[in-house]
């Protein structure tokens, strides 16, 4: 990976443990002992503070805009494999187990574990310590179990990361800065959707 605007050393450790099939946007902030593994997304003003403790993104996981990673020293923040993490959220000394979800603007406080194939709801709040059991979904402030998710629940999850993690390979590929037009040009190109609707639009 190229020099980083915004990736800082800090007491001599440098977060230069970024695959370089991963992609971390120039205005994410990545300090001290932070891991990005393979396949990675990191989303526009994302801040992955490893000043603490450490900060782990494991292969194929996504953390989009605005989301905030953090520790107490001597903590840990981790998400697993194909962890997928919303925009706005804020994760703190917590895991996110392979294949989990956290909805865009919740908060995970330190030592919560969220297992394998949960799905934590948008702006659920998720107490310290709260161990989340696999395959569960989680809602509400303060955040609780309300019932397993389903199959298709599950599938639409996994088909979202997916997604991220092809986002990823196109932001590689093709994603440049360049000077805005001043109008729309005739028969603007759109881009070519991803097969995948909203939850909501498959209840």
């Amino acid at each position: 990976m190229s020099e980083h605007p915004y990736i800082y050393s800090i007491d001599g450790v440098t977060p230069a443990v970024v695959d370089p099939t991963a992609y971390v946007h120039p205005t994410a902030v990545l300090i001290g002992d932070v891991i990005v593994g393979a396949g990675c997304y990191v989303g526009p003003h994302a801040s992955l503070r490893g000043d603490f403790g450490r900060v782990e993104m494991r292969a194929g996981s996504n953390i989009q805009d605005s989301c905030v990673m953090h520790s107490f020293p001597g903590q840990d923040a981790i998400i697993e494999e194909d962890g997928h993490v919303g925009h706005g959220a804020v994760l703190h000394g917590c895991l996110v187990g392979r294949n989990a979800m956290v909805g865009m603007n919740a908060v995970i406080m330190d030592g919560a574990e969220i297992g394998e194939c949960a799905i934590v709801a948008a702006m659920a709040f998720v107490k310290a310590n709260l161990k989340i059991p696999a395959r569960s979904l989680v809602m509400g402030m303060p955040a609780r179990v309300v019932r397993q998710i389903t199959e298709q629940e599950l599938q639409w999850k996994t088909e979202g990361t997916q997604v991220y993690q092809q986002l990823t390979r196109r932001c590689l590929a093709t994603l440049r800065p360049v000077a805005p037009l001043t109008e729309p040009e005739p028969d603007r190109k759109r881009l070519q959707p991803a097969a995948i609707e909203p939850l909501y639009k498959l209840k």
